[in-house]
């Protein structure tokens, strides 16, 4: 009787250990699965970015920590009311007016990388953040520049065009579109991934007006602030 139950003992006690190793060998998997596809995003991330990189003599290598990302609105709407963002076009601006921007995203979320992030684009021009002298027309050595291909409301839009010709653009070409939210997002977070004084709140991430409100209505009304910030806030 005595070694009978010796033996069930042992039985038992060998499923049991059979049991939590297999258990432990699921974690194990399920662990490295999870591993596997984090990385998979980051590498997926990078291949997706389709590379248009502008001449050199329209940036200049960096010299300082990223601290801040500004975000811009762009268009080819003066020349082409009807088509307006053809990124090809938007690269030929950038190219002939000696300026630049590190991202451009498009309707449907493509991000385009114009200038690498280990050079300063010239995208910020003149213009201060109050309390912080260093940043005062100096902005393109601390930030990143985002462009996103969207037109503003009537009256951000006047300084540029007319009145008659704002009220033939399309609607659908009016403000933003989810796919650049959704692009965005990731793209700052994988920004900031590499730059560690860059923080995911409206201190760091900052629009064109904000730096120069005398000058500029980028990336207006239209854009919603609340929607981008409310997954890093909270």
């Amino acid at each position: 009787m005595f070694n009978l139950w010796k033996i069930s003992f042992v039985i038992v006690a060998l499923f049991f250990l059979v049991a939590c190793k297999q258990e432990a060998t699921k974690d194990t998997l399920e662990v490295a699965a999870k591993e596997e596809k984090v990385e998979s995003v980051e590498v997926n991330f990078e291949e997706k970015m389709i590379d248009m990189y502008l001449p050199e003599e329209n940036s200049e290598p960096r010299d300082s920590l990223v601290t801040h990302v500004m975000l811009h609105f762009s268009s080819n709407v003066i020349e082409k009311p009807e088509d307006p963002f053809q990124v090809e076009d938007i690269y030929k601006v950038f190219r002939d007016y000696g300026v630049s921007t590190h991202y451009v995203i498009d309707r449907t979320g493509e991000i385009y990388r114009f200038v690498s992030e280990d050079r300063n684009a010239y995208h910020a021009g003149e213009g201060k953040i109050e309390g912080v002298p260093k940043y005062e027309n100096n902005m393109n050595r601390y930030s990143i520049g985002i462009e996103l291909l969207a037109i503003g409301t009537k009256e951000e839009m006047m300084p540029m065009m007319s009145p008659e010709l704002y009220d033939t653009i399309s609607s659908k070409h009016i403000g933003y579109t989810d796919k650049q939210y959704d692009a965005l997002q990731d793209l700052l977070i994988d920004i900031s991934s590499r730059h560690h004084k860059l923080k995911l709140n409206r201190n760091h991430i900052i629009g064109h007006q904000e730096y120069a409100p005398e000058r500029k209505t980028d990336p207006g009304a239209l854009f919603d602030w609340e929607r981008l910030m409310s997954d890093f806030e909270n």
